[in-house]
């Protein structure tokens, strides 16, 4: 770990106090949790002693904003870089009373398999990472914030050079019975191209017991049609977003709930 990796602990824009790798990584996070964003919504939805599984859950700033938002939330979080590993276990014990964590990838069986860690983009960070790809993402995310293309180009140059390694992996299913986990109210999935592996991994008794899913989805080969297939077999309804900042990306929201 280089010394611009280290550790840190910062103040995010409006107050709490987190441990990241990546001061500008972790602000931009974090701004984009906030209102009107997807995921203020849905924390804002959680029920009373609501338990939140955190798939792909970096530093842990989604079980921030449900503790923010829920106060007596519990959160089950994977997180399978060592680097933010340790980050997200500080934040879950500054910021929740009640949290499991494992530095493990979750996919669609259990194993082992190659991970791609970028220590300067640390949230594109994944088991299918694509530095090109995700060069092109950046560089359209940034153009539509305003900023000159050649900017933007410059900005992304190095950004996604990448320290593969391999790590365990487990189901969604397996997370829950190790933590003992009755009823999922959200199951928040952002893992850069694994999504539908996440999906797939939670078993036929399983389904029944969550209640809401939030996904970051790739749109690439057919997923994300792939992805609502499957939520909806399952009894959810399906809605499908995508923030103008992403617009001319594969990057989409996805949430299912239960039909009122």
């Amino acid at each position: 770990m280089s010394a611009d990796d280290r550790p840190r602990r910062i103040a995010l824009p409006d107050g709490p106090q987190v441990w990241c790798t990546s001061a500008a990584a972790a602000a931009t996070m974090w701004r984009e949790m906030r209102p009107p964003g997807l995921y203020h919504r849905v924390a804002g939805l959680l029920p009373g002693r609501a338990t939140v599984l955190d798939i792909g859950a970096n530093i842990g700033l989604m079980a921030v904003l449900c503790a923010r938002r829920a106060p007596d939330v519990r959160v089950i979080a994977a997180e399978p870089v060592p680097e933010l590993y340790g980050c997200l276990r500080r934040n879950l014990g500054l910021h929740l009373r009640d949290w499991g964590a494992e530095c493990v990838a979750v996919a669609d069986r259990p194993g082992e398999l190659p991970f791609t860690y970028y220590p300067h983009a640390p949230g594109n960070s994944g088991l299918y990472a694509d530095p090109a790809a995700d060069d092109a993402i950046t560089r359209t995310y940034l153009r539509n914030t305003g900023l000159d293309p050649e900017d933007a180009a410059e900005l992304t140059e190095g950004l996604h050079e990448g320290t593969e390694y391999r790590v365990p992996v487990v189901t969604v299913s397996e997370l829950v019975r190790r933590h003992g986990v009755d009823r999922v109210a959200l199951l928040k999935v952002d893992v850069e191209r694994a999504e539908l592996d996440v999906l797939r991994g939670v078993s036929d008794e399983l389904w029944p017991r969550i209640d809401r899913v939030v996904a970051e989805v790739h749109d690439e080969g057919g997923r994300l049609a792939e992805c609502g297939r499957l939520l909806r077999s399952r009894g959810f309804d399906v809605a499908v977003d995508q923030d103008p900042l992403l617009a001319g990306t594969p990057l989409y929201e996805i949430e299912a709930g239960r039909p009122s």
